[in-house]
């Protein structure tokens, strides 16, 4: 609604679109330049120039002075409201107030607002189109006369005298108006075997996405399974490696045990020898003969191998 609203306060009085290059009069109102252009040069024919809404009138013809704030409000609008349509199209007789045209005649190349269409139906019976500033393409580029009928055969459509005398004389031809009637039935009936199409179109690849779909999550649980089976191979590998340590810990232990206990024994060996070679050192310094064989207790034997170190040493 409040679109609607600013919509309506942005629209040209004259056109009824919204304002393009507008600018102001001094009465205050606003315009766009081109639509008050063309009014105040309708009124110079006249001889008096006035505001189309206020209808203050001014001795000559006015200032117009650019509205550069309105300019800029009307562009953000624009830029908010896509796909807007021109219908800046105005009557050919409304000289004084352009008003906006319901129809365009052929023939005449004229505009029409509704009251002068009434007047123009009651005196001619012309062939009538939406409001359009271009004529040249509703006539034959060769007769420069309204296109009327259709030729089905080279697919163009003909003005009566192509009709007559022209390279389409002796073609079955269509009135335009049926032509176009038909066109339309035909173009509908192929968007109806067309949606179909789309129909199944969607449905293959909403089925694809569904296939991704359940692919992804199957590989999802693959890879969920392929890092299970690998964490309990990463786990029995350190129980191994733990098993393995253990066991080197385990053999050292007991090696570096038996080692120690084989040391202990030959170091009191060692040192049992060592009081023997004091004492025996002792008894050799006696120079008395009698005393040393008499103090003498030591048997001395030959030198005995070394005890068994097990392999160790």
């Amino acid at each position: 609604m409040a679109s609607a609203e600013l919509r309506d306060e942005l629209n040209c009085s004259i056109c009824l679109s919204l304002y393009t290059d507008p600018v102001s009069l001094r009465c205050g109102h606003n315009f766009c330049r081109s639509c008050i252009v063309s009014v105040l040069d309708a009124q110079e024919a006249a001889g008096g120039y006035s505001c189309p809404d206020c209808r203050a009138e001014y001795p000559g013809r006015p200032a117009l002075e650019k509205n550069r704030k309105l300019r800029n409000i009307v562009k953000r609008f624009s830029s908010t409201q896509p796909g807007m349509k021109d219908t800046s199209i105005f009557c050919t007789y409304c000289t004084k107030s352009p008003v906006p045209a319901v129809k365009s005649c052929l023939q005449c190349e004229n505009t029409f607002c509704n009251d002068h269409l009434t007047v123009h139906n009651k005196t001619l019976d012309h062939i009538l189109t939406e409001p359009t500033r271009s004529f040249d393409n509703k006539k034959c580029s060769l007769h420069k006369k309204v296109l009327e009928y259709y030729c089905p055969q080279d697919a163009a459509c003909l003005c009566a005298s192509c009709c007559l005398v022209g390279e389409h004389r002796g073609h079955q031809v269509e009135l335009l108006d049926e032509a176009f009637e038909k066109k339309k039935k035909d173009l509908r009936k192929y968007l109806d075997e067309l949606n179909p199409q789309k129909v199944d179109i969607r449905t293959r690849v909403q089925n694809l996405q569904d296939h991704i779909k359940n692919i992804q999550e199957k590989a999802s649980n693959k890879r969920m399974n392929v890092s299970k089976i690998f964490m309990d191979i990463k786990k029995q590998v350190e129980m191994a490696e733990k098993k393995a340590l253990s066991e080197v810990s385990r053999q050292e232990e007991k090696i570096v045990s038996q080692i120690s206990h084989l040391i202990q024994k030959l170091e009191i060996q060692e040192e049992e020898l060592s009081r023997k070679m004091h004492h025996v050192e002792e008894i050799s310094g006696v120079t008395d003969p009698i005393r040393l064989l008499q103090e003498s207790d030591i048997t001395v034997c030959s030198h005995r191998g070394h005890e068994d170190t097990g392999g160790y040493v």
